[in-house]
């Protein structure tokens, strides 16, 4: 950026994938768009720290904006994929019933998907299951054939060039420190951003769209104007991944029957065929991605559930990923949070809160959802 902004119609706060997203649906849209990530690159945060999977939908329940969203948007993710070239593979995956315990809940969740309109998913019992993953061990399992996984760097970087490309500037190491909400515009230092060793700048724009994922707590805090009330609680989960040392004998993704707080620790791997396991879920109070090995240890009982030759040893400390929710411990997962002009109580704001998985997979379906939010 040459010179400071003073003046923009759209500002978007946060370029990771759901940001880059709702600023390319925005820009395609012909609005004027400025993308403000207080990172040094786009998705340095929850977007580059995930299992990069492209979800069906099979958990949610039906009718919830994770659903409606997941399904719409992993529609369209692969589509979009094909047609632009991002790397992704549509591999599948296999929830597996451990025990006949679990059985019923494997079953529960057929019935969820279906209700969610989730295409190619059966159930599976034994036998095809040995021939399918021969090392695999369960009862009974939940083939999804829409699941997969794509290169989350490639997919923003694709969203980032479409959204320049019809406009857009994202403008990165540019933390917004504050506002004041005043009728449809921000004002009196609405947004202070940090470029390179300039001053800091102010800019007056129309409207915020806050999908600053980890940060939209604070940045709706810091907004003079915005009623608090609005503002729903904050929890982090803090999920770490382990990889494996060598190559795991399995086709699809694995996933155990999902546990509370979480989907279990399950076995993903990327486009390069690097297997890795978690994430584990620990209610962290501050962001820290620091990968305890010590916690390795959990994560060979929950994986040899399901994979019982899992050799000792095998395991290494990964890295480790922050989900942003509404909910806490010993709760129903929370819905996503996205509040246009009537629930923020202002014409110029929109906020995003607890947009965790699926919001990779959720992305496009999300973007054109907040356009028309305010169109």
């Amino acid at each position: 950026m040459n010179a400071p902004l003073d003046k923009v119609e759209t500002i978007v706060v946060g370029a990771g994938v759901v940001g880059l997203a709702i600023a390319r649906a925005l820009a395609q849209a012909g609005r004027e768009v400025l993308v403000l990530e207080r990172g040094s690159d786009v998705g340095q945060e929850t977007s580059s720290r995930n299992s990069e999977v492209i979800h069906a939908g099979l958990y949610y329940p039906p009718g919830s904006l994770r659903a409606k969203f997941c399904v719409e948007g992993r529609r369209a993710l692969y589509r979009y994929c094909e047609e632009r070239g991002v790397p992704h593979s549509r591999c599948g995956k296999l929830v597996v019933a451990a025990n006949g315990e679990e059985v019923p809940a494997l079953e529960a969740l057929h019935r969820r998907a279906l209700a969610n309109g989730v295409e190619e998913v059966e159930l599976i019992d034994r036998s095809r299951l040995e021939v399918m993953e021969p090392a695999l061990a369960g009862t009974q399992a939940l083939q999804s054939g829409s699941t997969g996984i794509v290169d989350g760097h490639a997919l923003m970087l694709t969203y980032q060039g479409d959204a320049e490309n019809a406009g857009a500037l994202v403008q990165c190491a540019a933390p917004v420190l504050g506002g004041s909400l005043v009728g449809g515009s921000l004002e009196g230092g609405a947004t202070r951003l940090s470029i390179g060793g300039d001053d800091p700048t102010e800019i007056e724009t129309r409207l915020v769209i806050n999908a600053a994922g980890l940060g939209a707590w604070e940045l709706s805090r810091n907004l003079t104007g915005l009623d608090p009330s609005t503002i729903p609680p904050r929890y982090l989960a803090k999920g770490c991944y382990f990889t494996l040392t060598g190559r795991a004998p399995f086709r699809h993704l694995i996933y155990p029957v999902p546990p509370e707080g979480g989907l279990g620790t399950h076995l993903t791997f990327d486009l390069g065929g690097q297997v890795r396991f978690g994430p584990d879920v620990e209610w962290v109070e501050d962001v820290d991605y620091h990968v305890d090995p010590g916690r390795g240890a959990a994560f060979y009982g929950a994986i040899r559930r399901y994979w019982p030759g899992l050799p000792d040893g095998s395991l290494e400390p990964a890295y480790a990923g922050i989900r942003p929710r509404t909910s806490g411990p010993r709760e129903p997962l929370a819905d996503f949070i996205i509040q246009g002009p009537d629930e923020t109580g202002h014409p110029g704001y929109v906020a995003l809160y607890g947009i965790d998985s699926p919001g990779l997979t959720s992305s496009l379906a999300i973007g054109d959802y907040v356009a028309d939010l305010v169109a």
